[in-house]
């Protein structure tokens, strides 16, 4: 028997996933959780296999929620497969690097669904087929992105939490031309809004990220 934990801030969407899973008899629901901070708060009580992990969440998204996991005791910890909707760069490469055992996306069917179950729980790595061809081809690239010094300016503002006018007053620039290098830095990061932006520029360096 695999238990299982479902995260997902979406009670409709949790609900489908109880209703499809219990169709497979080695399957066994042990937990639901709307965000990562939940999840972390049942792992220890409901000891999971698996994790089925959405990422966009609120309180805690998924990403961190799994990089947490992974750094509990082997006896509690459980393998994380990240079920979610989206499949950008900076999204997949979040979790993986977080420690998740795979990627599906949402309109995964049920056998290929219950096969990740299975093998995540073998401690094995299971990625969508696009998930898969979005990493190699970034493991294929000759090197990172390169963002200008005006666009690292920009980016490190946002940071800041300051808004796109008071980054503008802050560089003597347009609101206009601040939204310009935003779509041009979203662009070059394989991003699609502010915060996986910063996120991104994090991890790969551009600037350090403030101390907690």
């Amino acid at each position: 028997m695999i238990r299982l934990l479902l995260v997902d801030d979406h009670p409709i969407v949790r609900a489908g996933m109880v209703a499809m899973l219990s169709e497979e008899p080695e399957f066994e629901i042990v937990g639901e959780a709307a965000n990562g901070s939940e999840c972390l708060a049942l792992v220890p009580r409901v000891r999971p296999d698996v994790v089925l992990m959405d990422l966009r969440m609120p309180v805690m998204d998924g990403a961190e929620a799994t990089r947490r996991l992974e750094a509990l005791d082997a006896a509690i910890r459980p393998r994380v497969l990240v079920l979610t909707t989206y499949d950008t760069d900076a999204d997949i490469v979040r979790a993986v690097e977080a420690g998740a055992r795979g990627y599906l996306l949402k309109d995964a069917a049920l056998p290929e669904l219950a096969e990740a179950i299975r093998r995540a729980a073998r401690g094995e790595t299971v990625l969508a087929p696009a998930v898969a061809a979005r990493l190699a081809h970034r493991l294929r690239a000759p090197k990172g992105p390169e963002l200008t010094e005006r666009e690292l300016d920009v980016l490190r503002l946002v940071a800041q939490g300051k808004s796109n006018a008071e980054v503008g007053r802050a560089l003597f620039i347009g609101e206009a031309t601040v939204k310009t290098y935003l779509l041009r830095t979203f662009a070059k990061l394989g991003v699609n809004d502010r915060t996986a932006a910063v996120t991104a520029a994090y991890r790969l360096g551009f600037f350090d990220p403030p101390r907690v």
